[in-house]
Order: structure tokens, then sequence, then C-alpha cells
């Protein structure tokens, strides 16, 4: 099984924080959809002894596409790979293009999973961090959606300065109000050479604080808990049924492409990214070329990338596999290295409902683990 990933690279507006390849001008639009056909044809037979089971429209905002533009895409997969009779198909959208013809036209499309960019049901956060939408907009869209898809997520940022605890547990229990399964959140981080960074050298936005995210982060795992929340990646939480399947096969290491400029492929042994420039990846893929960089994964790579993955899930790290897969050196490292944060209660050694070993992160560990699987990283 495998997945496929679309990068839409429009916003309307940039967001103070993010990171992610956008373009603010639409006027490449149609070039752009063109050529997201083009490569999918172009790469079809990367995947051919592949099926799909996970389309997944990120961004960017794909709520900007057409659902005329969305079916074209969608045809061009059917039509050039195997695809599971029901697979999950996730639009990302925000909450100012949701208006209720725009999900109701959704609803009858092939999409059956809506990613919501609420962030915040506050106004003083939203503005904070240059919104499209306001808190009115996040409910009214979430109102009308939640009538028309059943399985939909939507995204939160804790950590973010002046937002005291009982705003962030307000506006999760806003979120539980309107019945949503699937919630993702993470704290509000200073990525380089974002309008953040920027804002924060020049002392025009307060820094995030770290204790008060880990206060957030603590608040989020207990009332998602009380709520029927499954905690089953570090930033994500689903109720049962409700997991994310595209998320999920990236942290099992599963095979995908990512079509679109700055979109990121993996395939176990190598991985790769297409060009993050709209005008080159046009120009390139018009040309029948492809605009993309190739990464040899070596063993170090896999198993570092197999712990990074591993111990922000639920499932943790096979020991097992870890043997099997990369030797006993690699796996008598991995028990000698990880003594120590087992010594902190950070880590634990438990065993599966199918009788494996596995490491994983304790409750003491969660908000650590990026940390925790970098310092267990065999250079």
């Amino acid at each position: 099984m495998a997945g496929i990933y679309l990068h839409i690279p429009f916003c309307k507006q940039a967001c103070f924080y993010c990171d992610f390849h956008f373009s603010t001008s639409l006027k490449k639009k149609d070039d752009l959809v063109s050529c997201l056909m083009k490569e999918l044809i172009l790469r079809k037979n990367e995947l051919q002894n592949e099926t799909i089971e996970t389309i997944y429209f990120g961004g960017g905002t794909p709520s900007l596409l057409t659902v005329s533009e969305i079916g074209q895409l969608l045809s061009t997969i059917y039509k050039n790979y195997k695809v599971v009779k029901a697979p999950e198909i996730t639009l990302e959208a925000n909450p100012d293009d949701l208006s209720k013809e725009k999900i109701e036209e959704l609803a009858r499309s092939p999409i059956n999973r809506l990613s919501i960019g609420v962030q915040s049901f506050f106004e003083e956060d939203l503005k904070s961090m240059n919104r499209a939408h306001n808190s009115k907009e996040a409910k009214e869209c979430l109102s009308i959606a939640t009538r028309h898809f059943e399985n939909i997520t939507i995204d939160l940022i804790y950590g973010v300065p002046n937002m005291s605890n009982k705003r962030w547990k307000e506006s999760l229990q806003i979120a539980f109000d309107f019945g949503i399964n699937h919630i993702s959140s993470y704290a509000l981080t200073v990525e380089p050479k974002t309008i953040l960074d920027s804002f924060v050298k020049n002392g025009k936005y307060p820094e995030p604080d770290e204790t008060e995210a880990k206060e957030h982060f603590d608040i989020l795992v207990n009332e998602t808990a009380k709520n029927g929340f499954i905690h089953y990646e570090i930033s994500n939480f689903g109720k049962p049924d409700y997991f994310s399947k595209h998320n999920t096969s990236y942290w099992l290491g599963k095979k995908y492409i990512g079509i679109g400029p700055s979109a990121h492929s993996f395939n176990n042994t190598h991985r790769s990214w297409n060009i993050a420039n709209n005008t080159n990846y046009i120009k390139s893929i018009q040309l029948g070329n492809l605009p993309n960089e190739i990464e040899i994964l070596t063993k170090k790579d896999q198993f570092n990338e197999y712990l990074m993955t591993g111990l922000r899930t639920i499932w943790g790290v096979s020991l097992v596999k870890i043997k099997q897969d990369f030797g006993d050196v690699f796996y008598q490292k991995l028990l000698t290295n990880s003594q120590k944060f087992i010594s902190k209660e950070l880590l634990q050694i438990t065993t599966s409902k199918t009788g494996i070993k596995v490491l994983k992160t304790t409750n003491k560990g969660k908000f650590l683990a990026d940390g925790l699987a970098s310092d267990l990283f065999i250079i």
C-alpha cells in the first residue's frame, strides 16, 4: 500500500509562523494544476507495483482549488494508478474558504476527509498569527462541515504568547462540542526565515515560552483523553477509527510520492524532493523533466528515520524489526544508548499486543520525543 501527496502552493496571505512553500499570487494556478497532472503521469511507474490507499491534498491552501480542478487531479490518479475501492482522500482547507456552497460541493465530490486549519477559536490568537479567517468563520464552517462530513480533523496551535491555560482549554472544549473526531495540534515554533522569526529578532513579537508550551501540551493530552481521543502520535489525537491513514503511513514507513513544488517522496531506500519554486517547477514539468533531488538512504539514515518516526507514535520502535532489518550492532547500540533515558523514565521497553518488544516514550517523555530520538541516532 502507498500514498500520494499533492502540494498546492497557494495561499491568500502569509501566516507569520509558516515555513511551507507557497505563493500569494494565483496567476500560475492553471498552469500549476496542469503540471501536477503531468507529473502524476510522468511518475506512475514509481508505484506500479503498489496500491494507492490514501490521497492527500496539502499546501499551501488546497481549498483554493475549485472542485472541478480537484476532480481533474483525482481522475488523473485513477487513470494512472491502482487505487483501493475506498481510499482516504483528504483536503486541507481554511475556514474562510469553506462557505456553505463549497462544503456542499465538496461533500458531493470524492473528498471524504477534511483537514481544517482552525488554529484557534479566539480572535487575539488568530490576529497574532495573521490568519486569513476570524473566530466566527471558524465556528460557522465547522457548524456546516460537521453536517456533511463525518471524518474531520482540525489543526490547533498552542504555546502562543499571552494564550492563558484557560483560553487554551476553552479552545479545546469548543472543538469537543462540535463533535470533532480528530485533532492535530502543534506548539508555535519560530522557524528560520519566517516572518515570525524576523519579528522575534526585532523585538516585535515575544519569543514563545517552552514552559508555557509544555503546560499547554499537558492540558492537551489530559483533555483529549477525557473526551475519548487516543494520543497515537505526538501531535495527533484521534477517536477510534478516525486516525489519519495518510499520516500514519508516513510514520509506519510506507511508500509515498509527493507531487508539486517542494513535495517530498519516500520509498524506504531513498527520498526525493521537488524544487521549491513554482515557475521553475512549471517550466521543468512542461519540458517533461522531473525537477527533483534524490538522496540515497544509508543503513544509518534508515535506522535514524525509523527511530524518529517510531518514537513519536503509540506503536513505538520494534526491537525485533531493529534486529532483523539493521543487525545486531545497531540493536545493541540502541539498547545501550537508551538505558540512560529508561532510567530517567523518559523511555520504556514494553510488550505489544502481538508479543513484540517495543521501545516507546513514557508519558513523561512524550513532549521530548524528537530530542530523545536524535540523541539515539547513530551518526
